[in-house]
């Protein structure tokens, strides 16, 4: 099976899984970290490099203010939770998002968590909390912008939020929508695409392998030709 070096989650369907069984959307939030526990060990184990998901983006803001600060305090709970048993897996942490607007001590659970596991290089989750893929670009723009740089398509990449890691290799998206939703919006111009029915808390191991599966039945060619590609060694792995 052709493994994805990185794979990036729109994890979709938390509130409308709550909803069917009658519970309040932050119970479908909980169940959705539960989901994306069972994806992180199944990447570990599959040799995926890097996870980037998308936790809250920078129009969550619109919805109820109670589900927002339940969202945050859910943040909080799990940096606490999760970070140590993140940083035996190997598993390095990063936050990429607008932080300005966060409450100081979410923002700094998060300097923390990033601190607590930068020695590691087993597997990079990029974790996309109040991030937009147009404030991304913009704020990429912006520092070229202020440091006097032409405005060119490497240095712009260079200057992204993601510069960290390669662009994704497949994107997944729960929940049955099949549309970006503001996500990734310039590192996901060749990615795979890759829709689920399966709302965000279902989605299992099996799951996984199926979008997997589904990847490397495809012919990625970047503009070339089916035949440059086939006469084409292949690519070494990066390390991220």
């Amino acid at each position: 099976m052709s493994i994805p070096r990185h794979i990036a989650i729109v994890m979709d369907g938390n509130g409308r899984w709550a909803k069917r069984r009658l519970l309040p959307r932050a119970a479908g939030h909980r169940q959705g970290m539960e989901s994306l526990r069972r994806c992180i060990r199944a990447c570990l184990a599959r040799g995926v490099q890097v996870l980037t998901v998308f936790a809250f983006s920078s129009e969550n803001w619109r919805r109820p203010a109670d589900e927002v600060n339940q969202l945050m305090e859910l943040l909080a709970k799990a940096l606490a939770r999760e970070v140590p048993e993140l940083a035996e897996a190997g598993v390095r942490i990063h936050f990429v998002g607008d932080r300005p607007s966060l409450a100081e001590h979410v923002r700094q659970g998060l300097v923390q968590a990033e601190a607590d596991t930068a020695h590691n290089g087993k597997l990079t989750l990029n974790v996309c909390f109040n991030y937009g893929g147009r404030w991304d670009i913009a704020q990429a723009a912006a520092q070229l912008a202020e440091r006097g740089q032409s405005i060119t398509e490497a240095a712009l990449a260079g200057a992204l939020a993601l510069a960290h890691v390669p662009d994704p290799d497949l994107l997944i998206r729960t929940g049955g929508e099949q549309r970006l939703s503001n996500f990734l919006l310039w590192q996901c111009a060749y990615s795979e695409l890759f829709f689920s029915e399966r709302l965000w808390p279902d989605f299992d191991e099996a799951a996984l392998d199926e979008a997997i599966a589904a990847y490397g039945a495809r012919e990625r060619r970047f503009g070339r030709t089916t035949e440059q590609v086939q006469a084409q060694p292949p690519a070494a792995s990066v390390a991220v």
